[in-house]
């Protein structure tokens, strides 16, 4: 039995089972799961302990019961926005990283297929342009943090400054920063300067869960000669992938250091296997129903006197003509 049927299911748990749980006993299931993935900071860590592919075919007999676990998990994804809403307290932050061809867009396509988009919003970065440029790097994504009450999501976001910026330094010269402010520590300045700003973000109800949808170099090629074989997705690769690709070693380095220094209980990273999009999708929603069930969310309650006052209102209603 794969590791995800040993999670999600047993040799005689049924579809009609599952369809039958509550959603406490999913989201109970969920978090066992994804605990598998999530990163504190408590422990040593190193990226290469973690799989891009951990037994996660599933077997004839398996995949209705997955497929049901991940739409269930939407569903209820979908009914906690709604109370988040409503409730106007907290709000949720997803970042998502990797590298190319890891998933990103189908992941947040499929995981958050239910959520309301009055209470849900995607922001994706790319390279900053010049108006970014004249203000610090953390700027233009704080445009984007989530309202009370909703779910942000960055495909990409400032992690960017740890990643490709120190992939490549040369984008560090661009960025218009006085040189005697760029160090040999300026990598570790900014993380802990990361780490400092998502904890202003939980001090203020803003909850940050971090997917690093971890793809092996094997099967982004595979996904590359997907993409170029098949009409329909030409438009989906670029030279740059390629040259990307190239500095496979680099970004694993600078990848692990991230997740290792920026790694909390209260902004945790996720490091999920990502070769098989199903097995990852489970994962990504079990983290976020996790994120959401933490913060015990409930839809307001109404006062004695809010009561009387609906009953009365009820009346008008039904006494008109």
């Amino acid at each position: 039995m794969t590791k995800i049927a040993k999670e999600f299911s047993d040799p005689t748990i049924t579809v009609d089972e599952v369809a039958k749980m509550s959603t406490k006993q999913l989201i109970a299931r969920g978090n066992k799961f994804s605990k598998n993935y999530r990163v504190t900071g408590e422990k040593k860590f190193r990226l290469k302990d973690y799989p891009c592919d951990e037994e996660s075919e599933l077997g004839e007999e398996e995949k209705p019961i997955a497929q049901l676990f991940l739409e269930q998990g939407v569903k209820i994804l979908s009914e906690m926005q709604d109370k988040l809403y409503a409730q106007d307290r907290w709000s949720l932050l997803v970042i998502f990283q990797a590298m190319d061809a890891a998933g990103k867009d189908g992941a947040i396509k499929h995981v958050m297929s239910g959520v309301n988009p009055q209470g849900c919003e995607v922001t994706s970065f790319k390279a900053p342009n010049s108006e970014e440029l004249d203000h610090d790097y953390l700027w233009r994504c704080m445009k984007h943090l989530p309202e009370r009450g909703r779910i942000g999501i960055f495909n990409r976001s400032y992690y960017e400054e740890v990643l490709v910026v120190r992939v490549h330094e040369e984008i560090l010269a661009s960025q218009k920063i006085p040189k005697k402010l760029v160090t040999k520590n300026v990598w570790k300045e900014r993380l802990s300067d990361i780490r400092n700003f998502e904890t202003y973000l939980n001090h203020n109800g803003i909850l940050v869960v971090k997917i690093f949808l971890h793809v092996s170099k094997k099967e982004q090629k595979k996904r590359f000669l997907e993409r170029l074989e098949r009409p329909e997705k030409n438009w989906k690769f670029s030279k740059s992938d390629l040259t990307e690709r190239k500095f496979w070693k680099s970004y694993m380095a600078a990848y692990g250091e991230m997740i290792k220094e920026t790694a909390s209980d209260a902004s945790p990273w996720y490091v999920v296997p990502a070769d098989n999009k199903h097995y990852a999708r489970i994962v990504v929603a079990s983290a976020i129903l996790h994120a959401l069930d933490s913060m015990k969310l409930e839809y307001p309650k109404v006062s004695e006197e809010q009561v009387v006052e609906l009953q009365r209102l009820r009346q008008e209603l039904l006494g008109e003509e």
